[in-house]
C-alpha cells in the first residue's frame, strides 16, 4: 500500500488539487474587487457588499448580493462549504 502524502510533503499541484469539486469557500467581497476574480463580470457600481463562491483550488463558481444563494449553488454543485478566516 503506498504512503499518503502528508502536507508538508504535496507538490504544488496536489495542493492546489485538494479537495477539488468536493469542497468550496464562501467570501464577502467589495464590489470594487470584482473584476479582479471574475473579468468577465459587468461593471458593478462602488461600495456594495457582495457574495463569491470558489471551488476549493480558487476558481470563481458564483457572484451574488445574496449570501444564501452561494449556499444554494454549493449545494446544487454537491461542494461542502467550509469557512475561511
Amino acid at each position: 500500500m503506498a504512503a499518503r502524502p502528508t502536507l508538508d510533503r504535496l507538490t504544488r499541484s496536489e495542493f492546489a488539487h485538494l479537495g477539488a469539486g468536493k469542497l468550496g469557500y464562501i467570501r464577502k467581497m467589495r464590489s470594487e474587487d470584482v473584476s479582479r476574480v471574475f473579468p468577465e463580470a459587468p461593471n458593478i457600481n462602488p461600495g456594495l457588499d457582495l457574495w463569491a463562491l470558489f471551488g476549493a483550488d480558487g476558481t470563481p463558481i458564483l457572484l451574488t448580493d445574496n449570501r444564501s444563494s452561494t449556499f444554494f449553488k454549493a449545494a446544487e454543485d454537491d461542494l461542502q462549504t467550509v469557512s475561511l478566516h
